[in-house]
């Protein structure tokens, strides 16, 4: 039974650097890779030896999942680390993009999240690790990107909740929480809106962020946040009125509502 750890979007930015840490360590076998590139997910298996195992699958999609799930029946693994870092984002207004970009938005950061754990756990034994990535948008509401930092939200909700549910099996999950991170998620995300929220305070690079978390996921810490300014705007957040704290995120954004 080969041991594995799965990483989804894996072809660049934060889900890279993980491949990247993962890649001699010896508790793994393979590393399945997922994401929507081919050509990416192929450089990386070029770059990194057959220990990678490319999957191009679109996770927003539950049918696909529903297929990722049936190909690991067909495998004899024990899953050790799954890794949710698939996701997107639109910084902007709610009018600013189409109803299917919304719900794709969802389906990929929350419904892809629980399926692609619900699929996986049946093949993680006890001492696996599950990590999700959520944000610090997840420590409160965001306008002009109202529907990403839900999505966060709910991860991190989720994963925290679901920690607790899975301590009999002796599976841990981790809610990795980081600021703004500097990878192609906010290049995307920013589409010119006229009230787009574009100041990120504090931007890291996503190979801290990747180790952090997973120093903490194997500590078993059910929540990852990444540097002194993460944590307080966390502290904040628990603090001050949801209110203020959206008017001082507005005025940073040089937003008028």
């Amino acid at each position: 039974m080969k041991n594995i750890a799965i990483v989804t979007g894996a072809s660049s930015g934060l889900g890279k650097e993980f491949v990247k840490l993962l890649i001699d360590d010896k508790n793994f076998d393979e590393i399945f890779i997922l994401a929507r590139s081919k050509d990416k997910l192929d450089k990386l298996r070029q770059d990194y030896g057959d220990k990678i195992i490319p999957y191009v699958t679109d996770l927003s999609d539950i049918n696909n999942i529903k297929t990722f799930g049936k190909y690991l029946e067909k495998e004899d693994i024990n899953i050790k680390l799954l890794i949710n870092n698939a996701g997107f984002a639109k910084f902007c207004s709610y009018d600013d993009i189409s109803i299917d970009e919304s719900l794709n938005m969802i389906n990929l950061n929350v419904s892809g999240v629980v399926a692609m754990g619900l699929v996986c756990i049946p093949f993680m034994s006890k001492d696996s690790h599950i990590i999700n990535i959520a944000s610090q948008a997840s420590f409160q509401p965001l306008p002009y990107q109202n529907i990403y930092s839900s999505t966060k939200s709910f991860v991190k909700n989720y994963s925290r909740a679901l920690n607790i549910e899975l301590k009999e099996k002796g599976i841990t999950v981790t809610a990795v929480c980081p600021g703004w991170i500097k990878t192609s998620l906010y290049d995307r995300g920013c589409i010119n809106a006229v009230k787009g929220t574009t100041k990120f305070s504090h931007m890291v690079t996503p190979d801290v962020v990747a180790k952090k978390a997973l120093k903490d996921a194997y500590k078993n810490k059910d929540i990852s946040v990444y540097g002194i300014y993460v944590n307080f705007c966390r502290l904040l957040s628990k603090i001050l009125p949801e209110k203020l704290i959206m008017k001082i995120w507005l005025l940073q954004q040089k937003i008028k509502p």
